[in-house]
């Protein structure tokens, strides 16, 4: 093992012919980054190329991953993305917020030219979304809200109540009647937080 040093996130760490990616890292055109600001491990097996890690200190921060569900805040929205801030990874809470990115195109699993980013979700509802691919310094997860469970399970109407899904594309105000559209998550008992 290979004293520990430093490294930030999006640092290229070595090439992949070199060593093989650990968790903490990604790879992309032959070379290995940071995904997180931690210490470099390097950790070499018989013969093989070491693996290269980037690990947290103690007070280790749960990083959204590929796969993962996460609960983000829509925080604005244009004609081709919503912008996110991811506060949960399942139902642990991050101590920091990452941003994240939900296209147009990952909102939906069908019809995605005809999906229409402010007929899904509006600034300030809760939704829950899947990990598409990580990060780096510069840019945000991207999110995808393709499957039926996933997409709004909190918004609140224009009247400020908290609003009743009625079916996939649209929630509706218990106090105005008014319906919005949305992505409306149908929502897995497990994912049900009050």
């Amino acid at each position: 093992r290979q004293p520990l040093s430093l490294c930030v996130a999006g640092e290229r760490l070595c090439s992949t012919e070199e060593a093989t990616a650990g968790s903490g890292t990604y790879t992309r055109h032959g070379f290995i980054f940071s995904s997180l600001a931690g210490c470099l491990e390097r950790k070499s097996e018989d013969n093989e190329l070491p693996v290269v890690s980037v690990v947290r200190d103690s007070e280790s921060q749960l990083l959204p991953n590929v796969g993962a569900v996460v609960t983000c805040k829509v925080c604005s929205i244009n004609s081709r993305f919503a912008k996110v801030h991811i506060l949960y990874v399942g139902s642990t809470p991050l101590k920091s917020t990452f941003r994240g990115t939900i296209r147009r195109e990952d909102i939906r699993a069908t019809e995605k030219d005809k999906v229409e980013v402010y007929k899904s979700f509006r600034p300030s509802d809760i939704v829950l979304a899947k990990v598409i691919s990580l990060g780096d310094a510069q840019s945000n997860y991207l999110l995808s809200t393709a499957e039926n469970e996933l997409g709004v399970v909190v918004a609140r109407s224009e009247a400020g109540v908290q609003m009743v899904p009625i079916s996939w594309c649209e929630m509706q105000c218990p106090r105005t009647h008014t319906k919005e559209f949305r992505k409306v998550a149908r929502v897995q008992p497990q994912f049900l937080q009050t």
